[in-house]
């Protein structure tokens, strides 16, 4: 089924075709639900596409795999159709990104949208959500969507929002956290025409800061420094993941409009200050993502929250769904724009139901980086194979709640986690009906190590 059907009903229903919606709403299909992704742009992927970080991560811990499933499936479909190697996992003492995994944007794409079309889910590209109302009958809800042609209703048992910005939750009337500062975000791009060994930095950087001073360019147009001149950073990265726009809240059009148009107005000045530079001459612009990179907008107000001591501690929810890794990861519109803490060697935090489930809510479920979280926990929650992760449970307790006619709140985790693991994902191991605690901050890492072998021979069962 390459599109939207005649039918107005459907078991589930994901709004935002991101690193967490795809994944979603292609393990609710391929549980058999009835499933609809709507997304607001037409292509799917997000900030692994639109975005322009095609680089996912992170899906192993200290050497071992702790993601994997339906977005680990596609990463590394992606990696072999185009010829790629992945990174050696096994040598975890590397930068963590290191292990990040270079994918082509556009034939990622291509197989999510394969992925999508196989598992039975009606796609809706370039539409957006008019309103979210509970039905009170059934306990599902109804969605007026915007589409080029108009107005269209449709209803579902159970909805996921994926957007990114909790704005399905918001609209739906559920509580949800917009903070007084976000992380900066990032514009993307592809730049090339120049020889780095041939170049004067230095020289370069007394030119930018003369600019800075005079208020024609701004640091962070060629780095996340705020503090001084780094033109050399943005060179050597091309313009990918180089840059930083400051203080603008992208969690609605109006915000995103001003981000976009910030983001491009930074880029140009930059380009056109490094085309006066000696050995810069030639400099182009190969490609720009077709969207800046958000980091932080709005979160939910959960049923449980993860807060920074949670995540750090590794601790165990006994409801958890998923494993999570990476670190505290908070870019900052200060000194030199980051804030990055590892974890404690063994830990591997989980990610709790609650998190994923809205305060006062019934059959809404929230993927992605708008989980329930506190700031900096967010920080490092908000990375795509962690949103890939939460998408499939997520997707995993809408298709169930919706076929036994059940609240995701109220599905035996047993039950979450043997649909997770009939479709690849890694999920904590249950032991007389709690989760086992093989992952704590207190206990010695080769314990930590050998637990985890033995929950993926068990997933591998």
């Amino acid at each position: 089924m390459g599109s939207v059907n005649e039918s107005t009903h459907y078991d589930v229903m994901v709004v935002g075709a991101g690193a967490a919606g795809i994944v979603a709403a292609i393990q609710a299909g391929r549980a058999g639900a009835r499933t609809m992704l709507v997304e607001r742009t037409g292509l799917p992927g997000g900030t692994t596409t639109t975005g322009g970080v095609n680089f996912p991560g992170l899906f192993h811990a200290w050497g071992h795999q702790v993601i994997a499933g339906i977005g680990w499936e596609l990463v590394s479909r992606c990696v072999t159709e185009t010829g790629g190697t992945l990174p050696d996992f096994a040598n975890y003492r590397c930068p963590h990104w290191h292990h990040q995994i270079l994918v082509n944007p556009f034939i990622y794409a291509a197989l999510c949208d394969e992925a999508l079309l196989d598992a039975g889910v009606d796609v809706l590209f370039h539409a957006m959500i008019a309103e979210v109302k509970p039905q009170t009958e059934d306990a599902g809800w109804h969605v007026t969507i915007c589409t080029k042609g108009g107005l269209s209703s449709r209803t579902a048992r159970v909805v996921i929002d994926a957007t990114g910005d909790a704005n399905l939750a918001a609209m739906a009337g559920l509580p949800v956290r917009l903070r007084e500062e976000n992380q900066p975000a990032t514009l993307c791009c592809q730049a090339s025409g120049y020889n780095l060994a041939e170049l004067d930095i230095d020289a370069i950087n007394r030119a930018f800061d003369i600019e800075v001073r005079a208020g024609r360019l701004a640091y962070t147009d060629a780095s996340w420094n705020t503090a001084g001149p780094d033109v050399g950073s943005w060179l050597k990265k091309g313009g990918s993941n180089a840059s930083h726009i400051h203080r603008i809240n992208a969690h609605d059009s109006e915000g995103r409009t001003q981000l976009e148009l910030e983001a491009r107005r930074s880029l140009l000045r930059l380009f056109r200050f490094l085309r006066r530079q000696a050995g810069l001459e030639d400099l182009t612009i190969q490609q720009a993502a077709p969207e800046c990179g958000v980091r932080e907008t709005a979160t939910i107000i959960g049923k449980r929250t993860v807060a920074v001591e949670d995540y750090q501690s590794g601790r165990v929810w006994d409801d958890a769904v998923c494993y999570s890794f990476y670190p505290l990861d908070l870019h900052m519109p200060s000194d030199g724009g980051l804030k990055c803490e590892p974890l404690s060697e063994g830990v591997v935090p989980t990610v709790p139901r609650g998190a994923l489930l809205p305060r006062g809510s019934r059959n809404f479920l929230v993927a992605g980086r708008c989980l329930s979280s506190d700031r900096l926990a967010n920080s490092a929650l908000r990375v795509q194979a962690t949103c890939m992760a939460t998408g499939q449970a997520a997707g995993a307790m809408a298709a169930l709640g919706a076929s036994a006619g059940i609240d995701p709140e109220d599905l035996p985790v047993g039950d979450v986690h043997a649909l997770l693991r009939k479709h690849g994902a890694i999920v904590p191991l249950l032991k007389h009906g709690r989760v086992e605690d093989g992952w704590s901050l207190n206990s010695e890492s080769r314990r930590h190590l050998q637990g985890l072998d033995s929950r993926l021979d068990e997933n591998e069962q």
